[in-house]
């Protein structure tokens, strides 16, 4: 009874007064009639009390989001199934899912009644613009009596995640410098090199199996020597993302930066599907191996969370890919570098990688006057001469740019003299 006092309504509450006051004003008065009217006021919200308060519902409730990953954009379905496992039928039920501020307004579904043992289900689908993990729940199921004078609060302590992956575009399929760099003992390769008797050989070692021993390059080197175990000829990537908050410009979906992780999402997921072993490195930290196991979800999930950091340097970025040398291709994705920079990513040259940068002139997310928008773009220029003479294939990206109008520029070839003899035209009329 005392949840149920509590539990009045607004309107209960102004039942609860009225009454009083008519009882007041009945004995006052000395008027029987007004005192009928003065109980039935009172007692109205007392039986509502005592009807809500007294219900011992035992419900269940279970949610199911469709799918649990969504692009930035896309909608998810998310089912709610409530089930009244008691005897006694429900009254009106008023169910409240809390969602973040992200997913919009919290839905409400009304319920009339669900009788012993019933359940019932409710959809809804909520949408997110802005990347991130997201927590759906708890569910708050509000009881309340036909009139609406009392109202009782339960909660659901169960809450499910939807996560918001950067948007993923389709890339075409180009042939990429690098792609035939990485490891693997494959016979194809050993044969090209030492012919058909002694391919694939190595010394013997204990515990090997006497039957692959190779009896010719035994003969030859006087060492016994075993058949290799051929293993797949590996070719690898590695994806860099830069998250340095002062190399990118703009707000909300439309930021560079925001650019930069779709891009980075497309192009690990174009790779990892082009049979490359790929890495994700960003500037805080994260050091993702994909998997076939794992799919592209961990790379995306990955991303999904990635923010700019005002404490990275493009040293810590160049510290994180050199903890472990996997050679092969790397692609950054960065934004605006200045020349000091840029010089920097050179040390990422080294073990035979080859490198491909996608250079964001984040200034171009903003609307400079005349004068700064020439310097920024002789500091861009000089920045991508800086990574040419390092030895990087430098891609420049605009706003507005389409990542898979650009992808081409990366292939082996698409940059050429040209190219470089216009940045550095460029360099030397601001220098002027």
């Amino acid at each position: 009874m005392r949840d149920g006092l509590r539990g009045l309504t607004t309107r209960g509450r102004s039942f609860l007064a009225a009454g009083v006051a008519a009882a007041v004003s009945a004995g006052i008065l000395g008027e029987k009639d007004l005192l009928r009217v003065a109980v039935l006021l009172a007692v109205l919200p007392l039986l509502a009390a005592l009807y809500v308060g007294r219900s011992r519902y035992k419900l269940a409730c279970n949610r199911s989001l469709d799918p649990h990953r969504v692009p930035v954009g896309a909608n998810s379905r998310v089912v709610l199934r409530l089930q009244n496992l008691s005897r006694l039928p429900t009254g009106t039920l008023l169910l409240e899912d809390r969602l973040p501020y992200a997913l919009g307004s919290r839905p409400r579904v009304v319920l009339d009644r669900l009788g012993a043992h019933q359940a019932s289900s409710v959809a809804y689908t909520v949408r997110a613009d802005v990347r991130g993990r997201y927590e759906v729940g708890p569910l708050v199921v509000r009881m309340t009596d036909p009139f609406g004078l009392c109202e009782l609060t339960r909660a659901f302590p169960s809450t499910d995640r939807l996560t918001v992956i950067p948007q993923v575009t389709p890339l075409p399929s180009v042939r990429l410098p690098g792609e035939y760099a990485g490891s693997g003992d494959s016979r194809a390769r050993s044969v090209a090199v030492h012919g058909e008797d002694d391919a694939a050989t190595r010394e013997y070692r204990r515990g090997d199996d006497l039957r692959r021993v190779h009896w010719k390059s035994t003969a030859r080197t006087g060492e016994l020597m075993v058949r290799r175990e051929e293993q797949p000829w590996e070719s690898r990537a590695t994806v860099l993302l830069d998250t340095r908050a002062y190399g990118h410009r703009g707000d909300g979906p439309t930021a560079s930066f925001e650019w930069a992780v779709s891009a980075a999402a497309s192009i690990a997921v174009h790779l990892r599907h082009a049979g490359y072993k790929l890495r994700l490195v960003t500037g805080s930290g994260a050091d993702v191996d994909a998997t076939e196991a794992a799919g592209d979800g961990v790379l995306l999930d990955q991303l999904a969370e990635v923010r700019l950091d005002q404490r990275v340097e493009i040293t810590t970025l160049v510290e994180h890919v050199r903890r472990r040398s996997d050679g092969g291709l790397i692609i950054g994705l960065f934004g605006s570098l200045s020349t000091a920079e840029a010089e920097l990513l050179a040390a990422l040259r080294g073990n035979g990688a080859t490198c491909v940068a996608l250079l964001l002139d984040s200034s171009t997310w903003l609307n400079l006057p005349a004068k700064a928008r020439a310097e920024a773009d002789h500091a861009h220029g000089a920045a991508a001469l800086a990574l040419l003479q390092s030895g990087w294939r430098v891609i420049g990206v605009d706003h507005g740019a389409q990542l898979p109008a650009l992808w081409p520029q990366a292939a082996r070839g698409s940059q050429g003299f040209a190219l470089r003899a216009a940045l550095a035209e460029t360099v030397a009329g601001g220098m002027r």
